[in-house]
């Protein structure tokens, strides 16, 4: 699974910790492989998990992804009776994988804020999550009202759903050039 794939190259390694100085049971320490990178490095990694999330919206969209036949699109195909098991496994793998970007991605805001004294491409990290969480709810309210119960209740807050969705992308989208622009600053 191409999502299953990404979440678990984002996963932050583990190695033993010391024990012995403190005699208490060894322990094992996380370790980030970013920790001593360039911040241009750093900037190129929030636009790869980006490009993750991107992905991660598209399966669970079902969009353009031939050879993904779960998704949303595709649960409500599937009805009544719904393929809720499938669509719910689709759902599990994708939450996995928008966490584990998550968690970089704030690996790398406290990386900037703190060690690396960046507070502005801090901030442009922290408005980048902000703006995911809100695209995220809002593709999902979206989700519920497309379901065969809901259609076509609000055509007008559907239409006010996507607009937010489109003007979310779009300052997202500014927000990745600002990290850009500033992180070239920076060096």
């Amino acid at each position: 699974m191409i999502i299953t794939e990404a979440a678990a190259e984002s996963a932050v390694p583990a190695v033993p910790g010391d024990a012995g100085a403190t005699g208490a049971p060894e322990r094992e320490q996380l370790v980030w492989p970013w920790k001593d990178a360039a911040i241009r490095a750093l900037v190129q990694r929030i636009h790869q998990l980006q490009a993750e999330r991107a992905q991660a919206f598209r399966r669970l969209e079902d969009l353009r992804i031939p050879a993904c036949r779960r998704g949303h699109r595709q649960y409500l195909s599937s009805g009544p009776p719904y393929d809720f098991p499938r669509y719910r496994s689709t759902v599990h793998e994708v939450t996995q994988a928008f966490a584990a970007a998550s968690r970089e991605v704030l690996a790398v805001e406290a990386e900037l804020a703190g060690p690396r004294a960046q507070p502005l491409l801090a901030s442009h990290v922290r408005r980048l999550q902000q703006l995911e969480e809100t695209r995220l709810a809002t593709v999902a309210l979206l989700q519920l009202m497309g379901t065969p119960e809901l259609t076509g209740q609000d055509n007008l807050q559907m239409h006010q759903l996507k607009m937010k969705v489109i003007k979310t992308m779009e300052a997202i989208s500014e927000v990745l050039q600002d990290l850009r622009f500033d992180a070239e600053s920076a060096e």
